[in-house]
């Protein structure tokens, strides 16, 4: 099959990349297949680390997300490529928190690690950077505290910006459970804050 670049203008958007990589994949092209991945294994990476424990689980989640994708190139309907491919990284994720009974994940890996970190500036103020790691430290505490599904919806939401609509795609439920999920985490994470609150002002 010819390059993508024969067939895909420089008009089309990242939709219309999506559906062709897709379509070769389909037909066999593994390259193809290995260009969607490319385009995507940060971003799931991204979403799934903060679900999971740690970053090697997030690389293997996200590794068994595009061998499921691959396996099942043939049940994509159509519609968002990166919906479809972010809801079997999420179903990944939540199979492995159910399976392993873990200590839910700490949602802001990067202050885990100094990779992450972006460099400081000259003018950061190490007080300020105590006061933001502690706020983490105490809200990944309250997340720890709610069940998966409320944490992956408050995640998706809040923290990944996603939509209702494009949360319900993902994790397989109607609108009105992904609103119940958002609404009752958020409840279940302010009663957990109330004698903290003070550190989440100013």
């Amino acid at each position: 099959m010819g390059d993508l670049r024969t067939t895909a203008t420089p008009n089309d958007g990242p939709q219309r990349r999506d559906l062709i990589l897709v379509e070769r994949a389909q037909a066999g092209d593994l390259l193809a297949f290995n260009d969607l991945v490319t385009c995507y294994q940060d971003q799931l990476f991204g979403l799934v680390a903060r679900m999971v424990p740690d970053q090697d689980q997030a690389s293997d989640v996200v590794q068994e997300a595009f061998f499921s994708a691959y396996r099942n190139l043939n049940g994509f309907r159509g519609g968002s490529v990166k919906s479809w491919l972010s809801r079997i990284a999420i179903n990944a994720a939540m199979d492995l928190q159910r399976a392993r009974k873990r200590r839910p994940v700490q949602p802001y890996p990067e202050l885990e690690d100094d990779s992450w970190q972006p460099p400081a500036g000259e003018g950061a103020d190490p007080e300020r950077q105590v006061v933001t790691a502690e706020r983490v430290r105490t809200l990944n505490v309250a997340l720890a505290g709610i069940g998966d599904d409320q944490r992956a919806a408050i995640v998706l939401y809040d923290i990944e910006g996603f939509d209702y609509t494009e949360i319900a795609e993902m994790t397989g439920v109607s609108l009105g459970t992904v609103k119940s999920r958002i609404h009752r985490g958020r409840l279940a994470l302010r009663r957990s804050l109330e004698d903290h609150m003070e550190l989440f002002r100013g």
